[in-house]
């Protein structure tokens, strides 16, 4: 659909994931009630988020417990969310997301999300009916989980030209010496060969290495 006239649904990210790379999906979706927008993980340990929100004008009572009817175009919504693999949210406070001031026209909810199916880190989004002020819609909030990167800070190494670097080469050039291939006849002898090979020097390795504190600049290489 071309976007003849302005956005209704605005999107906001926290300052502190600013530098990271959202994109809105017009390309997919270009309505003005409605955003896809997607995250993507480029330098902090936060998984990829695609989020389709916005008001979509339909009252049912898969979303709103205090309308007790069905919608049929639940089911066309409901089909196009799952095409892009998403699935609806629920509500971590369950109230109305927009607030009639006529008479007889109750509140209602119409303004949903929806997430990527199965994510067990965006399953909930809450209603701030709070911040409404003049709007006549409650904005909706969710929370990305950027999880703990754990790095090493320290490794075994062994520094060059020192005494264990001279006994390491030495200990490996014997092992390499005392081969014995004489036994390897197919590619199982071969592989089982490389494995014990690969098993002596993992040990004479872990004998004269020291363990070092990695540094910034050293994590880079």
């Amino acid at each position: 659909m071309n976007r003849s006239f302005p956005s209704k649904v605005s999107a906001y990210i926290n300052i502190h994931l600013s530098s990271l790379q959202f994109s809105l999906r017009t390309d997919i979706i270009n309505y003005s009630d409605i955003l896809l927008i997607y995250l993507k993980d480029t330098e902090v340990n936060i998984d990829n988020v695609l989020v389709m929100t916005g008001d979509f004008n339909i009252r049912d009572s898969l979303w709103d417990t205090l309308f007790p009817h069905y919608s049929s175009i639940s089911n066309d919504l409901l089909i196009i969310a799952d095409s892009f693999n998403l699935t609806l949210s629920s509500s971590t406070n369950p109230c109305p997301t927009r607030y009639s001031d006529t008479k007889g026209v109750s509140n209602s909810v119409i303004d949903l999300m929806f997430f990527q199916y199965g994510s067990d880190k965006t399953d909930y989004h809450s209603i701030h009916s709070e911040w409404c002020l003049i709007l006549d819609h409650a904005p909706l909030t969710i929370s990305i989980p950027i999880m703990d990167e754990v790095i090493n800070t320290s490794r075994l190494s062994i520094q060059q030209n020192s005494e264990q670097e001279v006994a390491f080469v030495e200990e490996v050039t014997s092992i390499f010496k005392n081969l014995d291939t004489s036994s390897i006849s197919n590619k199982s002898h071969l592989e089982n060969m490389v494995n014990h090979l690969n098993m002596l020097i993992n040990q004479a390795w872990d004998r004269h290495a020291k363990q070092s504190r990695t540094t910034k600049d050293s994590r880079k290489s």
